[in-house]
This record gives structure tokens, C-alpha cells and sequence, in this order.
């Protein structure tokens, strides 16, 4: 069975540009789903229930499409660190990671024909000790402000991070390497879609 073009299930500029890396034929068709995390819910059982809604949202929109979702979670103590409300706010989260090893989970969920496939990948990543004075420099850049944790890795929030152990790709929010593995789970070839190259 074959499938069209991808329709990717996420505003996310920067899920939009690993794709446009890969030369990939795709369509961003954002989901329109309450992100709001259900009480208790752990990190990784509630990224993959939010990508598999998110796909299957944007499916009932676009039936006879391969659609594609993600999301990110960033993980300390078991507890999700969403994203922040104000620079206030990003500061907090931001004191928290502070000098800490934290996860972040990457959910991808692909539904075609009906069928919903996920996978999730997690990345350790490592924070230096931060001083109040370099909190309140990158809160206030405003890059926190749509982030997991009020950070992004391949910003200017980098001066932040010590070390990653995992793939990099799955802490900005869409892990590569794992969509092959997830096609295949549809008996879809990844690789047809980028021997065009």
C-alpha cells in the first residue's frame, strides 16, 4: 500500500525545518487538541497519548493522508515541566534544571489508513550550574517562551547545556532517526520518499 505526501500534525518551526531537511514532501496541517496533561499522568504515557490524539485529529480531517505527529515532554523527577507562562515563569523551570541531568521524551504517532503506529525516544540532557544573572539574561530573550522547559537546545539556549546523551533531534522535538522504524511499522519504504536525492 502506498501513501501521499505527509501531513505533519504540528506548528512546530522547527519539526517544519528537520523535514524540509530531508527533502521530505509534506503539508503542516497543525492539530487542534487540549494539550492539558491529565492528573498524575506520567512524562512518557502522556507524550504518547498527545501525539496519538494530535494524529488522530488531523486524520479525521484528512482521511486518505499519512499524518504525522510529535510531542515533546521535558522530564525531572518524573514530573513533565511544561512550557512557560511569562519570563517569571521560565525563570522558575529554568532554576529547576539549573546544574541538573533532566529527560525529554519525543513521542512520534503516524496514522494511515486508520492504523496509529508511535514510538517514543528519550535524551538525557545535562545543564550547567546556572547563575541568577544567566537566568534572567535568556528569559528575557524571549526564546523560552513556546519551549518544554523553557529552553531550546539548538538556540541560543545551548550556552545552557552541558551535554546531551541521546539524539539531539529528539530534545528540539522530532527524532529522525526513528522514522524509518515507524514507517515500516506501516509496511511503508522511508527511504522512497528521499531517493529522489
Amino acid at each position: 500500500m502506498t501513501a501521499s505526501a505527509i501531513v505533519l500534525a504540528s506548528g512546530s518551526p522547527r519539526r517544519r525545518r528537520l523535514l524540509e531537511m530531508l527533502g521530505i514532501d509534506f503539508e503542516v496541517v497543525p492539530a487542534e487538541t487540549d494539550e492539558t496533561p491529565h492528573g498524575g499522568e506520567a512524562p512518557i504515557a502522556y507524550a504518547s497519548r498527545a501525539a496519538r490524539e494530535k494524529a488522530f485529529e488531523v486524520a479525521e480531517r484528512r482521511p486518505d493522508q499519512l499524518i504525522l505527529a510529535a510531542d515533546t515532554v521535558v522530564d525531572i523527577d518524573d514530573q513533565i515541566v511544561g512550557k512557560p507562562e511569562s519570563d517569571e515563569d521560565a525563570a522558575r523551570m529554568l532554576q529547576r534544571l539549573s546544574g541538573r541531568t533532566h529527560q525529554v521524551h519525543t513521542a512520534l504517532a503516524l496514522v494511515f489508513d486508520r492504523r496509529c503506529h508511535g514510538i517514543v525516544d528519550s535524551a538525557h540532557v545535562r545543564f550547567v550550574d546556572l547563575s541568577d544573572e544567566m537566568i534572567r539574561w535568556y528569559a528575557a530573550t524571549g526564546e523560552p517562551a513556546d519551549k518544554a522547559g523553557a529552553y531550546a537546545v539548538q538556540g541560543l539556549g545551548g550556552l545552557l547545556v552541558a551535554g546531551v546523551d541521546g539524539s539531539p533531534h529528539t530534545v528540539v522535538g522530532l527524532p529522525i532517526h526513528r522514522l524509518p522504524e515507524l514507517f515500516a511499522a506501516h509496511d511503508l519504504d522511508f527511504w522512497d520518499r528521499l531517493r529522489q536525492f
